[in-house]
């Protein structure tokens, strides 16, 4: 983790959208990794803060809130070791909003910028559209309101990513507008993390806006940031790109080859990355490839695949594993609803 103000190495990390791929956290003896460190210059800063409240004392505060983004920014795995996910879903929000009201201070902070967009786009994901795609069915109405939460947030996370990107290559945005696949030349490897997580929010506001022309035409600019980020650092996060691109190639026009193929050679990428530890991936590709062959026996096999990963097994990955866990199961639940009966199976005989 830098000790510059606007560089970190991580961002608060929970879990990410299945259809951005699997959920996204440090591994065990990873260097951003520093807990003991993060908490205690987490505690000076904000006891720093709370010192340097009254006037006179700007240039000490500034240094205090940069202390505490850059100890917020790299803070690692807190909540992806969470065995509760309810516990974070109502601690998450603070944490959010407290990034915000550091970034109205130090808004050029790039570790902050991609704590706010990675942090929005997985509390979207994981507590508001999960939950209207569960209550849909019994209230259309209050599901309809929850994805609209959803796309705000994820719109407000592009933003973070975008201004992440542009505090590093002036003009970004402005160019991504005119020729996105220009424009992503620009970006580096240290822009992977920023390029993904924009990406991935500017995806999943996409998915909820069919109605919404212009943002659909944004895909154009979500597929230059996705690809950038492949090209410059395919092991990203044990396959995070590689698991957002099963459900993206699905969806993407004029790529050449089927796109269940291409989808199912990032599913067998992201699994080797993660060497088989995340559940994500598999409920991606039950969902958009074999939902869309209509194969129930590949469907339900891979749920249970999923349902079977040890959560435990792999801490680093524990409540990703279990929000994802928990989509598995009402998938199964459905099966009837996604997969009609196979046609191809012999009449039910009448009875004389």
């Amino acid at each position: 983790m830098s000790a510059r103000p606007g560089v970190a190495a991580g961002a608060p990390k929970f879990f990410q959208p299945h259809s951005i791929g699997h959920f996204h956290a440090c591994p065990p003896n990873h260097p951003n990794r520093r807990p003991t460190v993060v908490k205690s210059r987490l505690t000076a800063a904000l006891f720093a803060l709370a010192l340097l409240a009254g006037p006179g004392c700007a240039t000490l505060r500034q240094t205090a809130v940069s202390q505490l983004g850059d100890a917020l920014a790299g803070s690692g795995a807190g909540f992806a070791t969470d065995d509760d996910p309810e516990l974070v879903r109502s601690a998450a929000p603070f944490s959010l909003k407290l990034i915000e009201n550091l970034l109205a201070e130090t808004p050029a902070h790039r570790g902050l910028r991609l704590a706010a967009a990675s942090g929005f786009t997985q509390y979207a994901f994981a507590f508001l559209e999960q939950d209207a795609d569960l209550m849909a069915d019994q209230d259309f109405a209050a599901a309809t309101l929850l994805r609209t939460r959803a796309r705000r947030l994820y719109l407000r996370a592009r933003d973070h990513g975008l201004r992440g990107l542009e505090s590093a290559h002036d003009g970004f945005s402005r160019q991504l507008r005119a020729d996105p696949k220009a424009a992503v030349r620009a970006a580096v490897r240290a822009d992977v993390p920023l390029l993904f997580w924009t990406a991935a929010a500017w995806g999943a506001a996409i998915s909820l806006s069919k109605d919404n022309a212009d943002l659909i035409a944004d895909q154009v600019r979500v597929e230059a940031l996705i690809d950038r980020a492949l090209e410059l650092d395919e092991r990203f996060d044990a396959g995070a790109i590689h698991a957002f691109l099963i459900t993206y190639e699905i969806a993407r026009q004029g790529a050449a080859g089927e796109p269940a193929a291409r989808a199912r050679r990032h599913f067998k990428r992201a699994m080797e990355l993660c060497a088989g530890g995340q559940a994500g991936p598999l409920v991606s590709l039950a969902e958009a490839v074999a939902v869309a062959k209509q194969d129930r026996a590949e469907f339900q096999a891979l749920l249970k695949r999923a349902l079977a990963i040890d959560p435990d097994a792999h801490p680093e990955w524990r409540l990703a594993n279990l929000v994802m866990q928990r989509r598995a199961r009402w998938l199964l639940s459905r099966t009837d609803e996604l997969i009609l009966p196979d046609a191809n199976l012999p009449a039910p005989r009448e009875s004389p």
